[in-house]
């Protein structure tokens, strides 16, 4: 008995790390993959702010989504991101404020304010998209993102093209570290728990 219990344990955690390997490898795909084509709204996914400033890689999204709404591919933005233990900025509204220094019309910018983990964030924005009945989007992220954030927009019936901002100086270790990371999340995602 001791055995079968010994074997199956094993089998399960060599399943779970063949997985994770597959998982981590179309992950690594779709972080080098820039599918930006016309859609209805470009989603930036939020990232920390400083005292009502953005961090060097929400900046670096914002950035990257600025340069696709100039190019007409969108007619809106969609920023996300709550307040990430600030009692007065967030990231979505932090997002909006710098798109607007930068020439976007506030009219142009849509803000979902409240997610605090990506899972909430793509919740939020797919139903603040239905509601506004936008069927597709671009999502801007880190390239190791896009694959999890597409895969719960594409869960809730959107059309989701992946376009991850461009990193300066990528690092191999790092980079692979975030994949993998992604990818138990993702697959914690599939299973119900929220991460």
């Amino acid at each position: 008995m001791k055995w079968a219990v010994a074997i199956a344990v094993t089998l399960a955690v060599a399943g779970l790390i063949v997985a994770v390997s597959q998982i981590s490898t179309e992950i690594a795909r779709q972080s080098t993959v820039d599918e930006a084509q016309p859609a209805d709204v470009i989603l930036v996914l939020g990232a920390a702010e400083y005292r009502g400033k953005p961090s060097p890689v929400l900046r670096a999204r914002l950035d990257h989504a600025l340069s696709l709404y100039k190019k007409g591919l969108a007619p809106r933005i969609l920023t996300t991101g709550g307040a990430g233990g600030d009692p007065v900025y967030t990231e979505g509204a932090v997002g909006r404020s710098y798109l607007v220094s930068q020439g976007v019309p506030s009219e142009a910018i849509v803000v979902e304010p409240e997610g605090e983990s990506t899972v909430y964030s793509t919740a939020a924005a797919a139903e603040i998209m239905r509601r506004m009945e936008l069927k597709s989007c671009i999502v801007v992220s880190d390239g190791y993102h896009i694959f999890r954030v597409k895969k719960m927009l594409e869960f809730r019936g959107l059309t989701v093209y992946g376009s991850p901002r461009s990193l300066n100086a990528p690092n191999d270790w790092r980079e692979r570290w975030l994949y993998v990371r992604q990818a138990v999340g993702y697959l914690l995602w599939k299973v119900g728990v929220t991460v």
